[in-house]
């Protein structure tokens, strides 16, 4: 356990995948983790339940982040749980594909709703209640840089998050609160592989120099780097977590 043992960490979209991994790690680094989820109550409880067993803490809170009201609610159980919330990391996210051409309006507007605005509601509440010298870490996606068909509307929800980052920043002068963005390129969890033959995931590996598809803890490094002591002169940025791929 380091020295943020009283610091308090929300991490969205945490029951599975990378969310999981960065809420062990942060727990890891001695922060009490609140492990946000939308459905999977059991795999939520089951991520606290390692972090416990580990020696840290953990509360799960069900929210969908695309409702303002329950992400209020949710500021409010951390608060009353631990007094406050010192670290946003906006993870909570969906990704459906499909040629621009055939995209219909209800996939444009579930992407718009969850990754956009969801991760909004979250920022702005952030925003307001986050304690000084705090951090809030959101995520976008390598394909903002690569820009792959049939990407279109999932990495035009991200790209707004990284405009939205940058501006955060500056907005909350004065208060030691850094804003920045991970931008993970292919990562092995169950959401990127599923539906996948060996052959596309094996070239998805081979696309970066390191020859490899990033692992979930590759990326709760970078979350973990950003939201300790280390990474306080980062701030306003985006880091590309993909292995040289872009």
């Amino acid at each position: 356990m380091s020295n943020e043992t009283n610091k308090v960490a929300l991490v969205t979209g945490a029951s599975r995948g990378v969310g999981a991994a960065v809420a062990e790690r942060l727990a890891k680094d001695g922060f009490t983790v609140v492990i946000n989820y939308a459905g999977e109550t059991k795999a939520a409880e089951t991520v606290a339940s390692r972090i416990e067993a580990a020696g840290g803490r953990a509360l799960t809170a069900k929210a969908d982040v695309s409702d303002p009201n329950a992400v209020r609610g949710m500021f409010d159980a951390a608060e009353a749980a631990f007094g406050g919330v010192d670290v946003l990391v906006n993870n909570a996210g969906i990704m459906k594909l499909a040629r621009i051409a055939d995209t219909d309006d209800a996939l444009f507007d579930q992407q718009v709703a969850i990754n956009l605005k969801g991760s909004f509601n979250t920022m702005r509440e952030a925003a307001r209640r986050l304690r000084d010298g705090g951090r809030i870490i959101n995520f976008s996606t390598s394909v903002v840089g690569t820009k792959l068909e049939t990407y279109g509307v999932y990495t035009a929800t991200k790209a707004a998050i990284e405009t939205l980052t940058a501006i955060l920043s500056k907005e909350l002068r004065g208060r030691s609160v850094t804003v920045n963005a991970v931008a993970p390129g292919p990562t092995a969890t169950d959401l990127f592989l599923h539906g996948k033959s060996p052959e596309l995931i094996d070239r998805f590996a081979k696309a970066n120099p390191l020859e490899r598809l990033g692992m979930p803890e590759d990326i709760a490094s970078v979350v973990s780097f950003l939201a300790g002591p280390d990474g306080s002169w980062i701030n306003g940025q985006t880091l590309r977590a993909n292995g040289g791929l872009v």
